[in-house]
């Protein structure tokens, strides 16, 4: 299907612009990039083009080619899609406190130790709501949580790093909430607002490929992989999952997006509340 390029544009972006890059795009994260994407790379790439004082995107293809280690993150950052929010589909939060948590506290009395992969991470959003829940049905002092968060794009891995966000963006929690996990700035840095440093402090986060090599060794117990897989086509999806439950102990748990699933993959996980998946002993 040809794709209607556009003309009245402040730089020229070609299909065959479009093609290359969203080619190199998926040769590197998995990522499938549909027609309908054109407009969107056009929009977060001109920027670059823009910075970079290039006359359109045929030079830019050009300039990414020869010098991928220099813009290469650049160019992921830019076209990375990162929609999030503090508990966002809190059911599985809720799934996590009345279930799971309750359930490794039993397994792990002992060592009092469990390990946590949010492998999409994106601007901390998500990964600061799993510290939240287990803050709240722990006691951290007590327990050695190793908790780490991943995300392809560097950019968005600083902003969770830091924990700084705009106050509209924990409208929606709780007061009680506000006031234990997160402060106020005031002055010029009044309507900001900082995740408690206990959190900050639980998470390591770390830049990850989900395509390409993984660094963890040890065995997890809980993996949220939450609206990523509606980019990848079915291959890879198993791959990924194959992965997971490989690095999975045995009752461990994945936790997916409202809409996607692995019933067609042939992994033995049961499924125990939606989009929630437990690997079978």
């Amino acid at each position: 299907m040809a794709i209607a390029v556009k003309h009245n544009r402040e730089y020229v972006f070609t299909e065959k612009d479009f093609n290359y890059l969203r080619k190199v795009a998926n040769e590197y994260s998995g990522i499938i990039v549909s027609d309908d994407k054109y407009d969107m790379y056009y929009a977060r790439i001109a920027k670059r083009v823009r910075t970079l004082g290039m006359a359109d995107f045929s030079e830019y293809c050009t300039y990414l080619k020869q010098n991928h280690d220099k813009e290469f993150t650049n160019f992921i950052n830019s076209i990375t899609t990162n929609l999030t929010s503090f508990f966002r589909e809190n059911y599985h939060f809720d799934y996590l406190a009345s279930h799971i948590i309750p359930e490794l506290k039993v397994k792990y009395a002992g060592k009092k130790s469990f390990r946590v992969w949010c492998s999409a991470a994106s601007t901390g959003e998500e990964p600061y709501s799993i510290a939240i829940t287990l803050a709240e049905n722990l006691n951290l002092d007590n327990w050695d949580i190793s908790f780490l968060a991943t995300d392809i794009d560097s950019d968005v891995l600083n902003t969770a790093r830091a924990g700084v966000y705009d106050s509209q963006r924990i409208e929606n929690i709780s007061k009680s909430r506000k006031a234990r996990w997160f402060s106020k700035g005031s002055g010029e840095n009044k309507g900001i607002v900082k995740v408690n440093d206990k959190l900050r402090q639980l998470i390591s986060f770390k830049r990850l490929n989900l395509i390409q090599e993984w660094p963890l060794k040890k065995k997890l117990d809980i993996i949220f992989c939450r609206n990523v897989f509606i980019y990848f086509d079915g291959p890879t999806k198993e791959m990924i999952i194959e992965r997971y439950y490989d690095l999975l102990n045995d009752g461990g748990y994945l936790i997916l997006g409202h809409s996607e699933s692995i019933h067609s993959m042939n992994k033995d996980f049961q499924t125990v509340g939606h989009t929630i998946y437990r690997k079978t002993v």
